[in-house]
């Protein structure tokens, strides 16, 4: 028996800047968002705070950015903040139609010129909570393999293994080694490898070449996948989004 139908997207969207920064975005990335229209969305590199930029755009938004852009649409938003700096700072962002029950950063740096940290949220679900956790790995290959051991450390402690789970974000996983270590510790599967079994094309987002993000799942079967790339995605960000429409099995 499926129950009700999920959709969730992901997105990392640059600071709210276009490619090679020559544009701020957050307002078309806004709209963007809202016409996608998903239940629950997964972001990286979102602007928690930057002074810099509040003084030089009369339009930059006077509320972080996860929280102008859940305004009014998503009922929830969590915030991770991982790279800290004089004028500011940014992390990763969970919006949710949802109720998110509870959120929890958990820092993952491996090489301290580099911070990284994992958001993790208990999401209620109409019929379940769901964890859900947004990721945005290192660039080096050994960082990352440590921090995909310390996501499913972490996991083992909090979240029922047979509990739904989806794990979503850029993970710079250039040489495609991520699923397999996923799937032998958290029984993940990767919502866009099947038939082929390769995960989508999502880098850069005119005309993607690498497949950098990712949504990996628990407990979920996938109805249906995209990736949002090209024009007028490709004006917003560097990395195209991925979307995926979800239905949850029966335990």
């Amino acid at each position: 028996m499926k129950m009700p139908a999920l959709h969730v997207a992901t997105y990392n969207i640059h600071k709210g800047f276009s490619q090679f920064n020559r544009r701020m975005m957050v307002h078309e990335l806004r709209e963007r968002l809202r016409h996608l229209n998903p239940d629950i969305v997964f972001l990286q590199e979102v602007q928690g705070l930057h002074l810099q930029h509040a003084e030089n755009h009369a339009d930059w938004p006077p509320a972080p950015q996860h929280e102008f852009l859940a305004d009014d649409h998503w009922l929830d938003s969590a915030y991770g903040r991982n790279m800290i700096y004089d004028h500011g700072h940014h992390g990763n962002a969970i919006l949710s139609r949802f109720p998110i029950l509870h959120s929890h950063n958990q820092d993952v740096t491996h090489l301290h010129f580099e911070k990284r940290g994992l958001l993790h949220c208990r999401i209620q679900l109409p019929e379940t909570v769901a964890h859900c956790v947004c990721v945005h790995l290192s660039l080096f290959g050994h960082s990352r393999r440590r921090q995909m051991e310390a996501l499913a450390d972490y996991l083992d402690r909090e979240a029922d293994p047979q509990a739904p789970l989806i794990i979503a974000g850029d993970f710079n996983d250039w040489r495609n080694r991520a699923g397999d270590q996923l799937a032998r510790r958290l029984g993940l599967s990767e919502a866009f490898s099947c038939p082929r079994g390769i995960p989508a094309r999502s880098f850069p987002a005119a005309l993607p070449m690498f497949r950098l993000d990712r949504i990996y799942l628990r407990g979920f079967a996938v109805h249906r996948t995209e990736i949002h790339h090209g024009p007028p995605w490709s004006a917003i960000s560097d990395h195209a989004a991925l979307s995926a429409h979800l239905t949850r099995h029966a335990p």
